[in-house]
């Protein structure tokens, strides 16, 4: 396939067409989940490492998402943790299993929370411990990962388990092996994919919630953005309802 910008949005277009259609059973399963959650007070918390983390940003604190929502960081030890900030700095972070551990016990969790974990590879020690503390601690999980690339590669975790392996639902990015695609013809590829279509489940997930919540008549906490007036007002007074729960950080 030539390299060029065309060439990319007319494979983004294909992956989202079915992403969306292969996916939708998937998504129904999650919004579910979530809407049980919401109904007993609970919380969702998202989590995500490198550029995962953008999915986690999709689901939590955003304008038109829902207000019960954290999103979960590596960041968490120092802002929250009180570790140096020198600790972000080291590569093997996301691979060691401890740092899950850490991150779980600085969340602001409590029993009939959901986790939403997303991870391309799904094969890094931290994202597989999280998804196996969650499991251990009775949470429902819902895990976003590239199904082509997590069984093309070994686990990193010592149970040499996956993270799609703890998951209650799993929806599959549609990422190649690798993530990019458009081919080089100096060899590999380019052009990510896996956040795009990560971005697209986590909001097709949202709008299941919302047709749900608003079908049983209940008014949706659902986020303004803060650049609108009225906003801010707006979001506190929802966010005062799930006062302790919320941690909301640049």
């Amino acid at each position: 396939m030539q390299l060029s910008s065309e060439a990319f949005v007319l494979t983004v277009q294909e992956a989202v067409d079915r992403v969306a259609e292969s996916q939708r059973p998937s998504v129904l399963k999650a919004a579910e989940i979530i809407v049980g959650a919401l109904r007993a007070e609970g919380v969702i918390h998202a989590f995500g490492t490198g550029h995962s983390e953008a999915f986690a940003m999709e689901i939590a604190g955003r304008a038109g998402g829902l207000v019960p929502t954290n999103r979960l960081s590596l960041r968490d030890l120092v802002l929250i943790g009180g570790d140096s900030p020198q600790v972000l700095t080291d590569p093997s972070l996301e691979r060691d299993p401890g740092t899950a551990r850490r991150i779980y016990d600085l969340a602001p969790v409590r029993p009939g929370d959901v986790f939403m974990i997303a991870s391309n590879s799904g094969v890094n020690g931290c994202v597989v411990e999280l998804a196996r503390l969650v499991k251990q601690h009775g949470h429902q999980l819902i895990v976003v990962t590239s199904l082509d690339h997590t069984h093309a590669v070994e686990s990193r975790h010592p149970s040499g388990r996956r993270l799609a392996d703890f998951a209650d639902v799993v929806l599959d990015n549609g990422a190649p092996y690798g993530d990019a695609v458009l081919p080089l013809p100096t060899g590999g590829a380019a052009c990510g994919l896996s956040s795009i279509t990560a971005a697209l489940l986590g909001q097709m997930i949202v709008a299941e919630v919302l047709r749900e919540l608003l079908a049983e008549g209940a008014p949706p906490p659902v986020y303004l953005s803060a650049n609108v007036p009225g906003g801010d007002a707006h979001n506190r007074e929802l966010e005062a309802r799930y006062a302790g729960r919320l941690v909301r950080m640049a």
